[in-house]
């Protein structure tokens, strides 16, 4: 119990919460900048549906990750939509 009683206060004291301390770092590109090249190629590894072990490495520009990212973000919207409207 001291160890996590340290790592506690070690984050409270550097100004992190508890939960934000213990998150874990996400698989999802980064927010585009200014500063980042639209055009530079990015490779991310995928797991694939249905395995565990299997993983698929996919390069895009950081442009078409944004836009993939539109996409399904507008595709999950439009299918929340569609569930709510057919409940009533």
């Amino acid at each position: 119990m001291k160890i996590h009683r340290a790592s506690l206060v070690a984050a409270l004291t550097l100004g992190l919460s508890a939960p934000a301390f213990a998150q874990a770092p996400t698989a999802a590109p980064a927010p585009t900048t200014a500063a980042q090249n639209p055009n530079e190629i990015v490779c991310q590894k995928q797991e694939e549906t249905g395995s565990r072990l299997a993983k698929k490495k996919i390069c895009m520009t950081r442009a078409e990750w944004a836009d993939r990212q539109l996409q399904d973000r507008q595709e999950l919207e439009r299918a929340q939509t569609r569930r709510g409207m057919k409940g009533e």
